[in-house]
């Protein structure tokens, strides 16, 4: 035989091969799938049957990236992810074309005025620059796209220092003055790996002006690393200020309260989410997590749904003024608004005893979290929009609002919706999602898994590689002040020389019909009817 038989019967038995091995898979998944008894579908369809689980697994990725529109999707749509990345990514806000907003739907609008601010009017301190890095984009076709990192100076778009926002300034020895509106919403090292807390530290510590909430699971290395301004939260576990058998200890809060960093303390009665305890698998609970929350290393760990050391509000109130007698900071409490009597009853107390939280942090039902039931995130607290003026307007009525500050929270993500929160009674505004998608989150929707592919919201270290934190931390810079700018951007336009002005008046609600309705009479009107009821 020769070269050229050889050659014919390689090609032969390749062919053979090919043909084959489908063959034989084939007829090997047939036989597994009729036999197995899991899934009536393959064993009624057996092979075939399985393009049905394989569609539905990459369901998710295909209705975000082909099939929805860019104004569909939950938690947020296509066109609200962009508008956060170009805001991290490039500093950029700009549109083409028209806005994606459905008009036709019901919603909030800002009023804006005939004669707006000019430039020059505004009350806002670009003083100093922030030094920050930015992408441009060099080219950009189907396949491609050329950009490059550059340095660029940015105005920080702080608030002048008579109109800076202070908490617990009238009770407490070290209020908290911040020069901008909006801060990063809680979210705790554990349910978010180091490399992401270091970016937000670092980025939100650049930016200047703003907070840094650590989330329930204690104050770490990971969340000082940018020196940012910090607000404690503690969560009825009491993670990084408990004795070894679980109780409150005074001698750890102490030590917190002493750190220059540590600017306030919030009592974490609920979240948006998440009105429950919280979860972490032994596995999870390594040395360096047992060393900040003060748990045992390999033990899994279910916090209790509120706090034992008080269980009213006169307690709860008591608590609170010893914590800030102790501490010398602001303490304010979250809470997600739902049973209106007893939140009255609440605020009736803070009016007749003269005691009370420096702020209260205003987490709406929409607002998201690392794990949670499909029933409590789904049912469970109002939106923000209907719980914020709730709240805002019941401490109006009983005079105690200028006590108190109010933090909204609930998918606020971009600086329109952040200035109608204000509108509505917020003083600051807290974010964590839109902060996340600033690091690198493509919203996954694995936040509970620890296998985030973005390396955001896991422990996994191989899953964090991808997350450079000395590139993202621009990101997260060039984020907030990108917010700030819009808010100065959105108060000219509505003939306001700060964002500090916003009120009801300046913004209106839409219905489906087109009638416009001053938010205003919505909020007298709801609180109206509660009190019918209540009588």
């Amino acid at each position: 035989m020769g070269l050229t038989d050889y050659l014919v019967i390689i090609l032969i038995a390749f062919i053979a091969l090919i043909i084959l091995v489908p063959i034989l898979l084939f007829i090997y998944l047939y036989i597994k799938d009729d036999r197995q008894k899991q899934h009536s579908i393959l064993r009624n369809f057996p092979v075939i049957g399985k393009v049905r689980y394989f569609t539905e697994q990459v369901g998710p990725e295909l209705r975000q990236y082909l099939f929805n529109a860019d104004n569909e999707g939950k938690p947020f749509s296509r066109k609200e992810y962009q508008d956060v990345v170009k805001a991290g990514k490039y500093k950029e806000r700009l549109i083409g074309f028209g806005s994606l907003r459905d008009f036709e739907a019901e919603g909030f609008y800002i009023r804006n005025t005939l004669f707006p601010r000019l430039t020059e009017e505004m009350k806002v301190d670009n003083a100093g620059k922030i030094k920050t890095r930015v992408y441009k984009i060099d080219g950009e076709g189907l396949f491609t796209r050329k950009e490059h990192n550059e340095e660029k100076l940015a105005d920080p778009y702080y608030l002048q220092d008579e109109d800076a926002v202070v908490l617990g300034e009238n009770t407490c020895r070290y209020p908290f003055r911040v020069q901008g509106q909006v801060g990063q919403s809680a979210m705790s090292y554990g349910a978010l790996g180091e490399k992401a807390i270091q970016a937000l530290s670092k980025g939100l510590g650049l930016a200047g002006g703003t907070w840094m909430n650590t989330g329930e699971g204690g104050l770490s290395d990971h969340h000082l690393a940018g020196n940012p301004d910090i607000i404690m939260q503690i969560g009825p576990d009491l993670f990084g200020v408990r004795k070894p058998n679980g109780e409150f200890s005074w001698e750890e809060f102490k030590k917190k309260s002493e750190m220059p960093q540590v600017k306030a303390f919030e009592i974490k009665l609920a979240q948006g989410a998440k009105t429950r305890g919280g979860h972490v698998e032994g596995a999870k609970v390594t040395e360096e997590i047992a060393k900040i929350r003060l748990v045992e290393v390999g033990k899994t760990i279910n916090s209790p749904n509120r706090f034992h050391e008080f269980s009213d509000v006169p307690s709860m109130f008591d608590w609170i003024e010893e914590l800030r007698s102790v501490g010398g900071k602001p303490v304010g409490m979250k809470i997600v608004v739902g049973d209106m009597d007893a939140l009255e009853n609440m605020v009736s107390y803070m009016k007749e005893s003269g005691k009370g939280p420096d702020f209260i942090t205003v987490d709406g039902g929409e607002g998201g979290t690392g794990a949670t039931y499909q029933e409590l995130a789904d049912s469970v607290g109002l939106p923000i929009h209907s719980a914020l003026p709730v709240l805002d307007e019941m401490l109006r009525q009983y005079g105690i609002r200028d006590r108190v500050k109010l933090i909204a929270s609930g998918k606020l993500i971009t600086p329109d919706k952040v200035a109608i929160a204000l509108a509505m009674g917020a003083d600051l505004v807290n974010i964590a999602r839109g902060m996340m998608i600033s690091v690198g989150c493509i919203m996954a929707q694995v936040c509970h898994t620890n296998t985030c592919p973005a390396g955001v919201a896991t422990t996994d270290k191989k899953l964090q590689d991808g997350l450079v934190v000395d590139e993202k931390m621009y990101r997260v810079a060039n984020y907030l002040i990108s917010l700030r700018e819009g808010l100065y951007n959105l108060a000219a336009a509505a003939g306001l020389d700060s964002p500090t002005q916003f009120e009801r008046k300046h913004i209106v609600h839409k219905d489906e019909l087109g009638r416009v309705s001053p938010v205003e009479d919505l909020i007298i009107a709801a609180r109206r009817t509660q009190m019918q009821k209540k009588a």
